[in-house]
């Protein structure tokens, strides 16, 4: 099933809106949702295949390693040469290995740690000095997951990281109130190139489990995010927002 989804014309009108991990899934699909209801948006992605998506939402796009703190710098730095400002940060981008723990390296760890907590953290840092210098309004969005909340087989340095989103919301919705929001979406299996390589067999398994019995579209997350970072959602912040399919309820 694909939702349909009815953009909000000017609801972001003069905002700027930074995308971390725009290039595809998720990040792609918050990129244009947020173009769509009037916002300039800056697309950050290690991948290069970034620059389309920003051309074809009529953004900017630079290429970022999140796990760079220099880069995440330079990518706040890039929005307000662009744009002037940034008014909506969303932490998105990740990384993440399929395998239990003692069959994990500690360079993966590194690698998905670097992007999923310091790479949000940087970029939480960069956009709140921002936000202040500005006049101090702003919203922060960071991508967290149903595995923020639940164990799951094979993910322990991923869910390390969706946890620590949590922690880390909190924190800047209670440091920065009432300016500055900060919130967490929490999605559950979303129909993205993320998830094609899983058999057929398996997929079956995880989709018994989901109440739901789909797949989340990307869509559906990306009109999440734009509501949350609205003024409609003002009263929004230090939580997370579940979108699951009713997943989590059946444990």
């Amino acid at each position: 099933m694909t939702a349909r989804m009815f953009p909000v014309p000017g609801r972001h009108e003069g905002r700027v809106y930074v995308i971390t991990g725009g290039a595809q899934g998720i990040g792609r699909a918050c990129a244009e949702r947020f173009a769509a209801e009037g916002a300039r948006v800056m697309i950050a992605d290690i991948d290069p295949a970034g620059a389309g998506v920003a051309e074809a939402v009529g953004g900017a796009f630079t290429r970022t390693d999140m796990s760079d703190p220099d880069q995440v710098r330079g990518l706040a730095e890039a929005a307000v040469a662009q744009f002037g400002r940034i008014d909506i940060w969303h932490n998105n981008a990740f990384a993440a290995v399929f395998k239990p723990i003692h069959e994990q390296t500690l360079e993966e760890f590194d690698t998905i740690t670097g992007v999923g907590i310091r790479g949000y953290w940087m970029g939480a840092k960069v956009a709140v000095e921002q936000m202040r210098a500005q006049g101090g309004k702003g919203v922060i969005l960071n991508t967290a997951s149903v595995q923020s909340f639940v164990g799951e087989k094979g993910f322990s340095a991923y869910q390390a990281t969706k946890g620590a989103v949590l922690a880390m919301t909190r924190s800047l919705a209670i440091d920065h109130a009432p300016d500055i929001r900060a919130v967490a979406l929490a999605p559950g299996l979303i129909a993205t190139d993320a998830i094609k390589g899983i058999p057929e067999d398996v997929m079956q398994g995880v989709l018994a489990d989901i109440p739901a019995g789909r797949a989340a579209e990307p869509a559906e997350v990306a009109a999440l995010a734009a509501f949350i970072a609205s003024d409609e959602a003002d009263y929004m912040s230090g939580t997370a927002v579940i979108l699951d399919g009713a997943y989590l309820v059946i444990g």
